[in-house]
């Protein structure tokens, strides 16, 4: 569902601060895999979800989705495959349009609009059943403007949005880093629920090491701008936070020093 091959990204080129965000990369996500992605900070795992996104272009390399080249692709067209929740809670809802607006606005994605009613009593009462199945009490609130939400309610709206027309990759980029640990752990219930029953294929960067190897079948850690581990099966479900500090250590060289990953 996913190929990415051979793909670098240096910001600031030729200047003093110029950095090497990718390296190298190269991963392959096969339908239905749920993948998280962990690292220190600066290891290049939101750059590889933009990449894949299309906020910016790669160097050089590759990037197929189901089969389609979108490396040349602009963002807005990328977003016909891809559906994406965000770290920040403000962003990727409409706060001053209602419940229902919103995710009208998301049944909408990629299809020709016209000049009809904004929302069909049909299509009220299949968003209600929707955000039923968050178990939140919004479904009685649907003409609530968004912005009035709290940020769990929004990143369970978002996760909805973001899955309701099945989209070929689902990029989760620590959509729970934001909210604190009771909700955080509530969202991520969600996300297995839907990333589950829609059999999705899905990237999860996350700053938590026990959320990496609790959620997903398979585990990446970057380094440098590169994939130095990808653990899956059963050697992932048997995996401890301390067989990963080991892992890091033996194939990086280095200690791991992001404390936020390692007691979050």
């Amino acid at each position: 569902m996913l190929v990415v091959e051979n793909i670098h990204k240096t910001f600031d080129p030729g200047t003093i601060n110029e950095k090497v965000a990718l390296n190298g990369v190269d991963l392959t996500l096969n339908e239905g895999d749920f993948v998280t992605v962990i690292g220190g900070n600066g290891a290049g795992k939101s750059t590889l979800l933009n990449a894949i996104a299309g906020v910016w272009p790669v160097d050089n390399g590759s990037i197929k989705i189901d089969g389609v080249d979108v490396t040349g692709l602009p963002e807005y067209k990328r977003a016909a495959y891809i559906g994406r929740v965000f770290q920040d809670p403000m962003t990727g809802t409409a706060a001053t349009m209602q419940i229902d607006e919103n995710l009208a606005l998301a049944a909408r994605r990629g299809k020709k609009r016209g000049l009809r009613w904004g929302i069909t009593k049909k299509e009220h009462a299949e968003f209600r059943e929707q955000v039923k199945e968050l178990n939140l009490g919004l479904e009685d609130r649907m003409s609530v403007k968004v912005g009035l939400l709290s940020g769990g309610q929004r990143q369970s709206l978002t996760l909805l949005m973001a899955t309701l027309q099945k989209p070929k990759l689902l990029l989760l980029d620590e959509h729970t880093a934001a909210l604190d640990p009771k909700t955080a752990a509530t969202v991520l219930d969600l996300s297995d629920r839907i990333i589950s029953e829609h059999n999705l294929t899905a990237l999860m960067v996350t700053h938590n090491m026990k959320d990496a190897i609790v959620h997903g079948n398979r585990l990446i850690m970057m380094h440098e701008g590169r994939i130095i581990l990808d653990i899956g099966g059963e050697q992932k479900k048997t995996l401890t936070v301390e067989d990963l500090l080991q892992k890091f250590e033996e194939v990086s060289g280095e200690t791991f020093a992001s404390d936020k990953a390692i007691l979050a």
